[in-house]
């Protein structure tokens, strides 16, 4: 495991610190480390969400009314 040396600023070392004195995790190691999955997680969503809207973009525009849509939609 890779070893780093990182500095806080003393509100955000003030909230690490609570978080692990209310036996929320055991170091701010673990916390950190739960931070940055939860981090890349997101950016997965919003790396999926971006194709989703870049794809819906790039095929064009309706004029199919909006109930027609979710009918559609439904059936599929």
């Amino acid at each position: 495991m890779a070893r780093q040396s990182i500095s806080f600023t003393d509100p955000n070392d003030e909230w690490l610190k609570k978080q692990v004195e209310s036996k929320e995790y055991s170091s701010k190691s673990e916390l950190i480390n739960d931070l940055v999955r939860q981090a890349r997680s997101q950016q997965q969503q919003i790396d999926w969400l971006r194709l989703k809207i870049e794809k819906a973009e790039n095929s064009g525009f309706t004029n199919d009314r909006r109930e027609e849509l979710l009918k559609l939609a439904r059936n599929r």
